[in-house]
């Protein structure tokens, strides 16, 4: 992922979920489900963000990419 100085909040990422739900799927949201319910911090927040943007708009390979990253994430922190 791209390389961002911006800071997202919990905000933020409810609002991409909830614009990519029908793009993702089923694991990858119960996943984002458990992490939005933890409290994590802004570099988990912010790489969640962008995996999340743009999610539609990608390749089918770079969605499975993605949502390779998605699962260490949750992993790492659930």
């Amino acid at each position: 992922m791209s390389e961002c100085k911006m800071n997202h909040s919990e905000a933020d990422i409810y609002l991409k979920i909830e614009q990519q739900r029908k793009f993702l799927p089923e694991d990858v949201l119960n996943g984002l489900k458990q992490f939005t319910a933890m409290e994590s911090g802004q570099e988990q927040l912010n790489e969640v963000f962008h995996l999340l943007k743009k999610y539609d708009l990608s390749s089918k390979e770079e969605q499975q990419k993605r949502n390779q990253l998605f699962l260490q994430i949750f992993k790492e922190t659930l």
